[in-house]
């Protein structure tokens, strides 16, 4: 009699999808990929475990799209909107590296604190971001800084195909696709909403102001956008 075969959980699909991700493209002249699967072996460490901790079942989730990853949080741990700091605080995963702080995980897990807490939350949703790897540039003083996949059409002309492939692959985790979340309102809500007319990846997207807009602006309204948040994620009770 064989042994029966284990079923991969969600958190095995999800690892297996970070440790596949690998931009080919041409990039235009002083832009740089940014793949933390690649370049950290403490990012790989760190956000195996908090998959594991979080996804390792059978059930769905609702996706939750960023931009892309940045220097600061995932682009350190691998994991979206969550920096070392928050890691270690909300999650209890240990960190052994530089401590980070991302301002929009700050939002996130002030959010998901309010939600109910991590497993609530991540039994529910998975943030990931329209482009799944980030990039960066140098800037004047030749210090490199976060940059969009959409603040360059040369950039976004390289990086659609991938986009397209890698949003493919990852619906193909097991996301429910009747509702996706869109962290942004402006270019990113744009970008998904034309490629989703194109593709028909989900049936309805809701749009959210980004973290990052909150904390940089609207910070003294963190409570007003919370709600909104909480009100949205509510859509799927």
């Amino acid at each position: 009699m064989s042994a029966k075969i284990r079923k991969p959980t969600f958190a095995d699909r999800i690892i297996d999808f970070n440790h596949h991700l690998n931009f080919d493209g041409d990039l235009p002249h002083g832009i740089r990929i940014m793949n933390p699967y690649q370049e950290s072996e403490t990012a790989v460490q760190v956000s195996d475990q908090f998959y594991r901790k979080y996804y390792n079942d059978h059930g769905k989730r609702h996706l939750i799209l960023g931009i892309n990853p940045g220097r600061f949080g995932s682009g350190v741990t691998g994991i979206s909107f969550t920096d070392p700091k928050r890691l270690m605080e909300y999650c209890g995963i240990p960190f052994n590296g530089k401590l980070t702080h991302e301002p929009s995980s700050e939002f996130i897990y002030e959010m998901i604190t309010a939600y109910g807490g991590p497993e609530l939350f991540y039994d529910k949703f998975y943030i990931s971001s329209v482009c799944p790897l980030g990039f960066t540039i140098a800037g004047d003083s030749g210090k490199e800084k976060n940059y969009n996949y959409y603040d360059n059409k040369e950039l976004l002309a390289a990086a659609y195909p991938f986009i397209v492939k890698e949003m493919e692959k990852q619906i193909k985790l097991g996301f429910e696709t009747d509702i996706v979340y869109c962290f942004g309102q402006g270019k990113n809500e744009q970008f998904l909403r034309k490629l989703n007319a194109e593709k028909k990846f989900f049936r309805r997207i809701i749009a959210l102001p980004h973290p990052r807009y909150i904390m940089q602006y609207k910070s003294k309204m963190k409570s007003t956008f919370v709600d909104e948040y909480l009100k949205a994620f509510n859509e799927i009770a």
